[in-house]
């Protein structure tokens, strides 16, 4: 068991795989935005606001991906 856990930590597999879900979440976001025939106003804001968070959340992945490779 303990071998395991330290694999989980070293692949860091919990945090990859938040973020794949992550990425999905915001793919299906922009999906059912496309497909609406007639947007309005609060749909945009909505979509606008998750792309936004999808940014930040890439940045700051991005940000320990860099600090685990030094």
């Amino acid at each position: 068991f303990v071998s395991w856990f330290k694999k989980l930590v070293e692949y860091n597999l919990i945090a990859r795989l938040t973020m794949i879900a992550s990425v999905a979440m915001s793919w299906r976001c922009a999906e059912w935005f496309m497909s609406l025939p007639d947007p309005t106003m609060q749909q945009s804001a909505f979509v606008s606001v998750i792309m936004g968070v999808m940014t930040g959340i890439f940045g700051i992945w991005m940000g320990q991906e860099n600090k685990r490779a030094k």
